[in-house]
C-alpha cells in the first residue's frame, strides 16, 4: 500500500437553519426539509459548479420512515446530481461532527477533493413507539387464523396499548446504566461541586450571549432563513430568552433529582429542530476554484468512557489533541463545548482545572488550567438555541470557524459529549 503525503483540509464555508423549538406535534420541516433549507442558500453563494462535490455526508439520529438515507434524499433535492454518492452517519450527539470528521479524513488521505458535510434533526418528528406488550398483541392479531382465534386475541387488548412511548424519551436514556442524560449531568455536578446557582448563572449567560450575537449581526452569514409551505419565515433561533434572569431560573424545579438536583429545564439544552452544512475541501480544490476558506481543520479525536459520566467526554476527546500538538491552555483561543447541560459544561471546565483529575486521568503533571469564560461558547449555545441531536456537532464546528474569524483567534477546539459515553473534538486553525 502506498502512503500519500497527508493533504491539508479546509472548512470553506457553511450555513445552518435557525434552530426552532419543538412544540406540540410535528414541526413544519422534516430532517431533509431542514437540510435543503440550509443547503440551497449555501450552494447558491458558491462560485463553483455543484458537480464539484465528490460526496455528501449527513448526520441524523431520528431518521423518519419517509426519508431513509436522508443524505441521499437531501443531495438529490439540492440538485447535486444522481451520480453523487451520499451517506448518513449516526453517533448520537456527535453525528454532525462525524460527518465533518469523515470528510476530513477522506480529503486528508487524498481520495476526495470536496465534500458537503452536514447534520439535520427534527426532534419534533421523533417517532412514537409502541410499548412491547402492544407489539406482541398486534403480532398475535396478525397471526390469528379464523374468527375464533381473532376473538381470543382480541380479549388481550388493553387501553395502555394505545398510549405510545415517545421514542425521544427512550433515546435519551442510556440502555446500559439506565440513567437518562440529565441524571448523568447530576452525577458530574455532585463530583465537581457544581451548585444550582452556578448552573443557572451559566444558563442565563448563554441566553444573553445568543441575544447579543443575534442583535449584533454576528450570525448573519451563518443562519439562513427557512420558509415553510405556508410562507411562514423562520429567521432566528427562537428558543432564546433575552430577558432570562436568575429569579425566573431559580423558580424551576429540578427535573431528574427532586428536590436537591441541579439540572432543570432552564439550565439544560432545548429540544429543537435544525440543520447545518459545511463545505470541506482539499488545498487543491481551494486553489482550483479560487476559494477563501474560513479555517483549516488540523485534527480530530473521538473518546469513550463510562456512560454514567458521559458529560465528561469533551475533556477526554479534546485533551489528546492538545497533547499531540504540544498546546497549553492559552494556545487555544476559543472553545465551543456543546451545552447539553450547564452542570455538565461546568464539570468539564472544573475537571481541566482539577490537579488530581488531570494527573490521574489525563497524564498531566499539574492541572491543564481553567478555561476563561470569555473564550467558551462566546455567542451562546444549546441551552439558549437548542440541541437538534444530529446537527449540533456540525453547528459548533461552523460557529467556531466564524467566531475565530470574527475575533482573530488563531486556534480553536469544538467538542461535545455524546450519549452512551462517547465524546468528539475537532481543532481548527486560522488559515495562513
Amino acid at each position: 500500500m502506498t502512503h500519500h503525503k497527508a493533504q491539508r483540509v479546509f472548512l470553506v464555508d457553511g450555513a445552518r437553519t435557525p434552530f426552532m423549538k419543538a412544540r406540540q406535534g410535528p414541526g413544519p420541516f422534516t430532517p431533509v426539509d431542514l437540510a435543503v433549507q440550509a443547503g440551497r442558500p449555501l450552494l447558491a453563494r458558491q462560485n463553483f459548479d455543484r458537480a464539484a462535490f465528490d460526496l455528501v455526508i449527513l448526520g441524523c439520529v431520528n431518521v423518519i420512515a419517509d426519508e431513509m438515507n436522508p443524505a441521499r434524499v437531501a443531495a438529490l433535492r439540492l440538485g447535486l446530481g444522481e451520480q453523487t454518492v451520499a451517506f448518513t452517519v449516526q453517533i448520537n450527539c456527535g453525528s454532525g461532527m462525524q460527518s465533518i470528521d469523515t470528510a476530513y479524513r477522506y480529503i486528508r488521505d487524498g481520495s476526495h477533493q470536496m465534500i458537503l458535510a452536514g447534520g439535520a434533526e427534527a426532534l419534533s418528528h421523533a417517532p412514537l413507539v409502541l410499548r412491547q406488550s402492544a407489539v406482541e398483541w398486534f403480532g398475535r392479531m396478525n397471526a390469528a387464523k379464523g374468527p375464533m382465534d381473532m376473538a381470543r386475541a382480541m380479549t388481550g387488548l388493553r387501553p395502555e396499548f394505545f398510549k405510545p412511548v415517545i421514542g425521544l424519551e427512550r433515546g435519551l436514556t442510556d440502555p446500559i446504566t439506565e440513567l437518562n442524560m440529565g441524571q448523568t449531568a447530576e452525577v458530574l455536578a455532585h463530583r465537581f461541586g457544581i451548585d444550582r446557582a452556578m448552573a443557572d448563572t451559566y444558563a442565563m449567560e448563554s441566553h444573553h450571549r445568543l441575544a447579543a450575537a443575534q442583535n449584533n449581526g454576528r450570525l448573519t452569514d451563518e443562519v439562513m432563513p427557512a420558509f415553510d409551505r405556508d410562507g411562514t419565515v423562520y429567521d432566528h433561533d427562537d428558543g432564546v430568552r433575552p430577558d432570562s434572569d436568575m429569579e425566573s431560573l431559580s423558580k424551576l424545579n429540578p427535573v431528574f433529582e427532586k428536590p436537591h438536583g441541579k439540572v432543570t429545564a432552564g439550565n439544560s439544552s432545548q429540544i429543537t429542530d435544525g440543520a447545518s452544512w459545511v463545505i470541506v475541501a482539499s488545498e487543491r480544490a481551494v486553489e482550483a476554484h479560487g476559494l477563501t476558506p474560513l479555517a483549516e481543520i488540523t485534527d480530530s479525536e473521538w473518546a469513550a468512557l463510562d456512560p454514567s459520566i458521559m458529560g465528561l467526554s469533551p475533556v477526554l476527546s479534546a485533551t489528546p489533541i492538545a497533547q499531540r500538538h504540544g498546546l497549553e491552555l492559552n494556545d487555544i483561543g476559543l472553545w465551543e463545548l456543546n451545552e447539553a447541560f450547564a452542570a455538565q459544561v461546568l464539570s468539564c471546565v472544573a475537571a481541566w482545572n482539577d490537579e488530581d483529575f488531570c494527573r490521574n486521568v489525563l497524564g498531566y503533571d499539574a492541572a491543564f488550567g481553567r478555561i476563561d469564560r470569555d473564550r467558551l461558547n462566546v455567542d451562546g449555545g444549546a441551552i439558549s438555541l437548542g440541541h437538534p441531536v444530529g446537527t449540533s456537532g456540525n453547528r459548533i464546528v461552523l460557529h467556531l470557524a466564524n467566531a475565530m474569524k470574527a475575533r482573530g483567534a488563531k486556534r480553536g477546539i469544538a467538542t461535545e459529549c455524546i450519549g452512551g459515553g462517547l465524546g468528539g473534538a475537532m481543532m481548527l486553525e486560522a488559515v495562513t
